[in-house]
């Protein structure tokens, strides 16, 4: 149980007194929701058990004496724009003092953005970015309506973060906000909520949870905040990559289900370390044929390829986790360079097998090429330059093709060695 107890201190020190997360806590969210105001919107997914925990949450509140002015259908996934403006309009009209979100990470996605519309205005669009939302409050002298999160599925950690993913099925392109001013102020997370979630829902909210941890920690090298980077991934990886296979075969591991629910968290607390990069970013334009989890695992091996020359110290560490854990041979530790960044890259491979995941886009149903042109305009775009630019090999958009075309050709093939390294 090392790896538990490690895993409840450093989410302790990242969130401290503002997040109640384990076993049968959501009685406990109608005294926090109270601590902001008396009237109240409740944002809720339908999804397996949610009835049940909809109910808890509201027989909370009412204790609290939270009167819940409206109960609204949540976001279908990857948070369209038009549940977004739908959840925004029953928002404005209901006037809550504080929004309570109930669901997997696009409604609490949603939420937030219903949040930042209803109180400074404007269109989703003029928020895509980094710290537009904290400008604007600035510049308006108005403050959000206080939001009580609550996650319900071991996935995007969106309840901790500073983060809202909102897409326009229309082109198929999924955009981000980015800025503290939209992290809930309370949030919860009950992970005996995650008995009912199916297979796939749960192998993709794990993949998602392992994308935010490797892709800070091969982006934290050289940073100040290496040293604790490494100790989230070190305890997060070992958390997730150990017990997803038994969770996949017996949903109702309760020790499985607390182990992916304290990995994704330190997912959350790795992505407001430092942020995502290449396999984020590329997944944004793949949400017509793969969830965002499973696009993200497909894709970080091919990306670890071809950062391997500027992230030697963090791929030793992912390779010792992934020797002990079987998904290597101890020979990996002797490997250097390119070639350390291959066998990772196989690893991972080996442990995406063994749940389920392709380890190539070719063999997803749906994928073609236009993908692979898609994704590299959409890298192109300055709303998205952050990712570009967080890479450990940062990339202007003029590097795109040269440079992430032959990752996203391998990631098409499987042919590592077609991968090109920068000099």
């Amino acid at each position: 149980m090392q790896e538990f107890d490690r895993a409840r201190a450093l989410l302790r020190k990242f969130k401290g007194e503002s997040y109640v997360n384990g076993f049968d806590i959501l009685g406990q969210v109608g005294a926090a929701a109270a601590a902001y105001g008396r009237r109240a919107v409740l944002v809720r997914d339908n999804f397996p058990g949610g009835l049940e925990a909809a109910r808890t949450v509201a027989g909370s509140l009412a204790a609290a004496g939270v009167e819940v002015a409206e109960v609204i259908e949540g976001a279908a996934p990857n948070a369209p724009r038009e549940d977004l403006e739908r959840i925004a309009a029953r928002v404005r009209a209901a006037k809550p003092e504080v929004v309570v979100s109930l669901g997997g990470g696009s409604t609490i996605d949603a939420a937030k953005a219903a949040i930042v519309l209803n109180v400074l205005g404007g269109r989703i669009d003029d928020y895509f970015g980094t710290g537009l939302v904290t400008a604007k409050a600035a510049e308006t002298g108005r403050q959000l309506t206080p939001h009580v999160a609550i996650q319900t599925a071991a996935s995007s950690s969106a309840h901790l973060t500073k983060y809202s993913n909102i897409t326009d099925l229309a082109t198929g392109q999924k955009k981000l906000i980015v800025d503290n001013a939209i992290v809930p102020q309370r949030a919860f997370f009950d992970y005996g909520v995650t008995f009912g979630a199916p297979p796939a829902l749960t192998a993709d909210g794990a993949l998602d949870g392992t994308a935010h941890i490797l892709e800070v920690l091969w982006s934290a090298v050289g940073k100040p905040y290496y040293e604790e980077m490494a100790e989230v991934a070190d305890t997060g990886l070992r958390l997730i990559l150990k017990h997803l296979p038994g969770v996949i075969e017996n949903p109702r591991d309760r020790e499985g289900r607390e182990a992916l629910g304290l990995g994704t968290d330190l997912g959350g607390y790795a992505i407001m370390l430092g942020g995502t990069n290449g396999a984020h970013l590329t997944s944004f334009s793949l949400i017509d044929i793969l969830s965002h989890g499973r696009a993200c695992a497909i894709l970080n091996p091919y990306y670890t390829v071809f950062f391997a020359p500027a992230i030697q110290q963090p791929l030793k560490l992912v390779a010792r986790i992934c020797a002990e854990l079987g998904y290597a041979d101890p020979s990996i530790l002797n490997f250097g360079g390119r070639d350390l960044g291959v066998a990772v890259a196989e690893a991972y491979m080996a442990f995406e097998r063994k749940v389920g995941v392709p380890p190539r886009l070719s063999e997803v149903p749906g994928f073609t090429d236009a993908h692979i042109a898609r994704a590299l305009t959409a890298a192109k775009n300055p709303q998205l330059k952050m990712k570009l630019e967080n890479m450990p090999v940062p990339l202007t958009a003029e590097m795109v093709d040269d440079y992430m075309g032959p990752v996203l050709e391998a990631a098409k093939t499987g042919a590592l060695a077609g991968i090109r390294n920068v000099a």
